[in-house]
């Protein structure tokens, strides 16, 4: 693996990544029963964005950065506060750092990653941390084994490097398949980058046609989709969306077009959507 994430921290992607988790587990949470999370590729936990790889591309400062010190923003209020918590001085939380500071006593958190020197940062990370399980294991090999959980309700997190181009999303499309064939109502989040959206029409119908009851399509550009050689957005797939999510994750779509975007938007879509 080539990717390292610590040149990509805090960028547009991650905010919306981000504050969409968030999101999308307080929403699980309202009920009291315990919920199972599972990370398939969660990186090492915290990147420094005083360090050599932020300091090289700058991403963040277009990210995180336009929100950092800004007058409040209630529907980002909670996302803003655990990254100065979580991410301390020059730095930012990653997806399993997050998904850790949000377990509830009955609930626990499984985080996949593979790459070696990763796999040590994370677990000097959250090793210590109870209910929670590191495995340095393939991300789509472990969903649907550990699909379903004795809790039967949770989330999965599927956010790849997308290394492998167009043939990640038949290695996703595989997975998610196999999780939902084995636990029909596992919510499932998949983020996906956007260079040119027309690219993603294929895989997207795809994905959409798999056994959810729901899918819903939760994205950002930040700029116009006519150029395959940079990240002009990204979005987040929702398999089985919570109730009432769309109506949450609204206004973080128009904060997030409002202050990082440059004549892009944000857009929700229903790819599929439950029948009454």
């Amino acid at each position: 693996m080539n990717y390292r994430h610590g040149f990509h921290a805090g960028n547009h992607a991650d905010v919306l990544k981000h504050a969409l988790l968030l999101a999308l587990v307080h929403r699980l949470q309202e009920k009291p029963g315990g919920l199972f999370l599972l990370d398939t590729h969660g990186g090492c936990g915290h990147y420094r964005l005083d360090g050599e790889e932020a300091r090289r591309t700058g991403e963040w400062q277009t990210g995180i950065g336009r929100l950092q010190g800004a007058a409040p923003i209630p529907a980002l209020a909670d996302y803003l506060d655990r990254c100065r918590r979580l991410g301390g001085e020059n730095g930012y939380p990653g997806s399993p750092l997050l998904l850790a500071d949000l377990l509830r006593e009955q609930d626990r958190l499984a985080v996949c990653e593979l790459h070696e020197e990763t796999f040590r940062a994370l677990r000097a990370l959250l090793g210590q941390r109870p209910r929670v399980a590191l495995h340095r294991r393939d991300g789509y090999e472990a969903a649907p084994a550990l699909s379903p959980p004795p809790e039967r309700r949770g989330l999965i997190l599927i956010d790849p490097p997308y290394e492998l181009q167009g043939a990640e999303f038949e290695a996703i499309e595989r997975c998610v398949g196999k999780v939902l064939a084995r636990w029909p109502q596992a919510v499932v989040a998949l983020w996906y980058p956007i260079k040119r959206r027309r690219d993603l029409r294929a895989p997207l119908r795809r994905l959409a046609a798999l056994p959810a009851r729901a899918a819903l399509a939760l994205e950002l550009m930040v700029h116009a989709d006519d150029s395959p050689l940079r990240l002009n957005g990204s979005g987040m797939l929702v398999f089985n969306p919570p109730w009432r999510l769309a109506e949450q994750a609204a206004p973080v779509l128009q904060v997030l077009a409002e202050r990082l975007a440059e004549g892009g938007r944000g857009d929700l879509v229903w790819l599929r959507q439950e029948q009454a």
